[in-house]
């Protein structure tokens, strides 16, 4: 049996994980999955959320079934990518990320919250999945690992540089079929693509970066306000 590099891929939600995971998928040696632990973390929150229904009838619902069949299960590639959210962790045992090679995706939250209340309208804290990313850089520099970290305005002003510095620090060969995709749905995207996909079905590459077109809402200001230092505190090891 072939040793597989499992890479997961933790962000924050109104980033470029979706844009990242079509640019791994490119790779002929790469399988990419979506948001496994989605329905799970459904299963933990009463509030409504877009397209519920479908996502918990796409996929367990239990954590640890999904751990042991998805993400540490058979895959037919060498490669296995594996976009998740990071406040998805909640109620997961993190034992398995021993087992994977873990990215940290951050964004500005000023331009993520600005984006999550339009399809979030009373979103909080917790749902920026700031918090359990910084206990994931907590655990790797606890372990003595040197945490991979992407800042999603980096990648969108300059793919290649992140992305290939990325490949090598997971000891993978750099490939230019990263840089763009067909336009369109992939096989591979989870049953909430359409409510949040729209955008990234429309492109074929990374775009260029812009702020986002939202206001923050002013109820959101205390939100952002505690959200800042988490980022900062992130940003300060990215690649």
């Amino acid at each position: 049996m072939q040793q597989v590099k499992r890479i997961q891929c933790w962000s924050g939600p109104r980033n470029i994980s979706t844009a990242l995971m079509y640019s791994w998928r490119q790779r002929a040696d790469t399988t990419v999955y979506d948001e496994p632990f989605y329905a799970h973390y459904l299963s933990l929150d009463d509030r409504e959320h877009p397209g519920v229904d479908a996502v918990m009838a796409s996929q367990s619902a239990d954590s640890d079934e999904v751990i042991r069949d998805v993400i540490l299960g058979d895959v037919p590639t060498p490669v296995f990518y594996i976009k998740q959210m990071a406040h998805h962790l909640k109620g997961v045992d993190r034992s398995h990320l021993g087992h994977t090679e873990n990215i940290i995706l951050v964004r500005h939250p000023r331009d993520m919250l600005a984006s999550l209340s339009v399809q979030l309208p009373h979103c909080e804290l917790s749902d920026t999945g700031l918090a359990e990313s910084v206990e994931l850089l907590d655990a790797i520099l606890a372990e003595g690992g040197d945490p991979i970290v992407i800042e999603s305005q980096a990648v969108l002003e300059d793919p290649a540089r992140v992305l290939f510095a990325v490949c090598e620090r997971l000891g993978l060969e750099s490939d230019e079929a990263m840089l763009s995709w067909p336009a369109g749905p992939k096989p591979e995207d989870g049953a909430w693509a359409p409510h949040w996909y729209d955008s990234v079905h429309e492109s074929t590459g990374f775009a260029p970066y812009k702020p986002s077109g939202h206001p923050v809402p002013d109820r959101l200001g205390p939100i952002l306000d505690h959200a800042l230092p988490l980022y900062e505190r992130l940003i300060a090891h990215h690649v």
